[in-house]
């Protein structure tokens, strides 16, 4: 059957209910036993979690499942999406990390690393899911008590160190851990590395994950830059496999910023092959201008840092992104890290003595525009002829001055309408047209 369950960014819900209910992820976990035992011969599993209150209980499920398989764990406690991708490279035969990145606390989710520490491929995650389909019916309830390893992410923060090329002393810099698995780790790395720290968000209670703090909700970061007088800021995600940068002037830096600026370093150190990047389809075209003029390709992907890294290893490339602040440095790491991606951007700001300002002050971004509308259903585009007759007129309208992007988010019932253009009121009209036709055929 396949990816009923997984979607581009592992299995995503609302904990305790399908497919993140007790009897599911116990399923989950005998399926991830099975297919280690039949792939790997054996091994144990890292599992690690954000700061959820529902993490503790679903980890304790697929600890349960693994068990009954004969599968053993080392559970880290709370930990970042890319500690977890690095610490099973050291000799897991899968890792497992509970978390629903972005979204509130309400949801979670399980993300799943093969032993190379890449996400599984999309046939591997099929055969599971096939596996916990046709366990399923015996409604299966497993549980292992886990009692937490931290001292297991030292070696991870030891790596990150190591990627610096020069300490970040007198850089006084500001951190919001958006109440998430950074929390205690990210301040600790950075004054290890050097730097002045001021952390906030930084108090998780199980609820406040995200809570208007974090890469989705920067405004208090850049506030707090701005008094401090620091020299910029960082806010993480949930899981900090994203980061998103304030600099000194309060001006946000995203994604697609940060992959200007390590591009352009990465192009100076004659460490960017074949002078190509990977991006998705969400990236501004201003970005791909702007590296146009340095002489470096941007190849597009869908959106999901799974297949941007797909298409880095197709063609070498060794820097990929997305706008929304997942970036994937590939000689360091094989998943995007928010906290590996900050220490090179500010190291990149020490080296070069310039402001993050500077670094991407020629940056013109087009207007851009993106609106989610809920759905009860998905359907593909080709059969929603209003909302290919909106499309196609606004791309007539935009005469190749821009894009329009409509697609489905891949971990929530969203359809999520993108329009990029000259005039900002054209972009909005246009972009709320669109987002009408969907609402009409779809909510």
């Amino acid at each position: 059957m396949g990816k009923q369950f997984f979607g581009t960014d592992g299995i995503r819900g609302v904990a305790g209910e399908p497919p993140l209910d007790a009897t599911t992820v116990s399923a989950f976990g005998l399926a991830l036993g099975s297919d280690i035992l039949t792939a790997h011969g054996g091994g144990y599993v890292l599992i690690a979690m954000d700061t959820r209150e529902s993490g503790p209980e679903l980890a304790s499920h697929v600890a349960g499942g693994l068990a009954a398989r004969g599968v053993a764990t080392q559970f880290a406690g709370v930990l970042t999406t890319p500690g977890v991708a690095y610490l099973t490279r050291l000799g897991a035969a899968a890792g497992v990390m509970i978390s629903a990145s972005h979204n509130p606390f309400a949801d979670n989710g399980i993300k799943v690393f093969g032993p190379t520490g890449f996400k599984l491929p999309d046939v591997e995650e099929a055969a599971i899911e096939d596996e916990i389909l046709r366990l399923l019916p015996a409604r299966p309830l497993h549980s292992a008590p886990l009692l937490a390893q931290t001292e297991l992410a030292l070696p991870y923060l030891e790596f990150l160190l190591t990627t610096l090329s020069a300490p970040l002393t007198g850089l006084h810099l500001v951190l919001d851990c958006g109440n998430g698995a950074a929390s205690h780790l990210a301040p600790e790395l950075f004054r290890r590395a050097g730097a002045t720290v001021t952390a906030i968000h930084c108090q998780p209670n199980g609820r406040n994950i995200n809570l208007n703090c974090g890469a989705l909700h920067v405004e208090s970061l850049a506030a707090r830059v701005a008094a401090e007088g620091a020299h910029g800021g960082v806010a993480f995600d949930g899981d900090a496999d994203r980061a998103i940068f304030v600099a000194g002037s309060g001006r946000i830096v995203n994604g697609d910023a940060v992959m200007l600026i390590a591009a352009r370093s990465l192009q100076s150190r004659g460490l960017l092959p074949g002078n190509t990047i990977v991006s998705t389809v969400m990236s501004n075209l201003g970005l791909e201008q702007a590296l146009e003029r340095d002489g470096i390709r941007m190849l597009r992907t869908p959106v999901g840092d799974k297949y941007v890294l797909e298409e880095m290893e197709r063609t070498g490339a060794a820097l990929g992104g997305e706008q929304s602040g997942h970036m994937i440095f590939r000689s360091f790491a094989t998943t995007g890290d928010g906290m590996l991606t900050a220490l090179q951007i500010f190291d990149i700001v020490q080296h070069s003595g310039r402001s993050l300002d500077h670094l991407s002050a020629d940056l013109s971004l087009y207007p851009q525009l993106l609106v989610n509308v809920r759905v009860k259903a998905r359907r593909p585009l080709e059969q929603l002829d209003r909302v290919r007759a909106e499309i196609a007129a606004c791309e007539k309208e935009l005469d190749g001055a821009g894009r329009v992007l409509v697609r489905f988010s891949g971990t929530e019932p969203l359809a999520r309408v993108m329009v990029e253009g000259r005039d900002p009121a054209r972009v909005e009209a246009l972009t709320h047209k669109i987002a009408a036709a969907i609402q009409s055929e779809l909510g």
